[in-house]
């Protein structure tokens, strides 16, 4: 029997709307089987605990999220890679874990589709839902 993987989904999670979709992004998730590590769930990253400065204790639970984890997706939306997201990619990277980015917003940089070192730390980029579904498939 094969061990169900497990994804650390990595993205911003200051807005309602980014909490949402990565709310939305983990129930698609569950449904093809995975498990999933959500930080704003799984590491108690919400208002109230930064508010407490419990801050080491959030940054220690997301390390051993990429640690534990099979795969990261990561949503890289936004004019720029949120800057956590960003260090989310690199330590995943840095520990060899296939990286799968998330981009739903039609907007690019000049000379790529997202920041050069995140796009070069990425083995996949999705363009919706749809895509990542696909992707994702092929790390079962």
């Amino acid at each position: 029997m094969n061990k169900k993987k497990t994804i650390y989904l990595a993205g911003p999670l200051f807005s309602h709307a980014e909490l949402d979709y990565n709310r939305k992004l983990k129930d698609l998730l569950l449904r093809k089987g995975f498990s999933v590590f959500l930080p704003q769930e799984d590491a108690e990253d919400t208002i109230n605990e930064r508010e407490k400065l419990n801050q080491e204790c959030i940054f220690n639970k997301c390390v051993e999220g990429v640690d534990g984890s099979d795969i990261v997706v990561a949503v890289l939306d936004g004019v720029d890679v949120d800057s956590g997201t960003a260090w989310e990619i690199g330590y995943a990277y840095a520990k060899e874990k296939p990286v799968i980015g998330v981009r739903t917003d039609f907007r690019s940089l000049s000379d790529g589709i997202v920041n050069l070192m995140v796009e070069m730390a990425i083995v996949s980029l999705a363009k919706n839902e749809d895509e990542l579904l696909k992707i994702i498939e092929k790390f079962r």
